[in-house]
């Protein structure tokens, strides 16, 4: 069975840093995009960060841009994203996604069922 499961999420003060990680099972991640999404509360989900594999290019936009960070490990089964310099604005759901077409900006084939991430100010 093929799924991604997020953890990491919790309450952190504004300012701090946090890093979440996504275990995938059934897959790896080789010729996946992988990315980052998040939801607040009352708002649209928005995608925060994205790995292409087709060319290791990365996304970000310019809320989070500086501030997080993709990655993933060597065994392409985990995926990371750092944040630092969290700001009450960055409180939501986060959830990961992988699409096998490899490339960011369309939609996602598999997707995590989220970690909930709240900032103090």
């Amino acid at each position: 069975e093929v799924q991604l499961v997020e953890s990491g999420g919790g309450l952190v003060q504004a300012g701090g840093s946090l890093r979440l990680s996504c275990a995938a099972s059934g897959f790896t991640f080789d010729d996946y995009a992988i990315a980052w999404f998040r939801q607040a509360p009352g708002k649209e989900r928005e995608g925060v960060s994205c790995i292409s594999s087709s060319d290791g290019s990365t996304y970000y936009p310019d809320s989070v841009k500086g501030r997080f960070t993709i990655s993933s490990d060597n065994a392409k089964t985990t995926m990371y994203l750092q944040m630092n310099n969290r700001k009450p604005g960055d409180t939501a759901v986060y959830y990961c996604a992988a699409d096998l077409r490899g490339v960011c900006g369309g939609g996602m084939d598999y997707w995590g069922k989220g970690t909930l991430v709240t900032v103090s100010s």
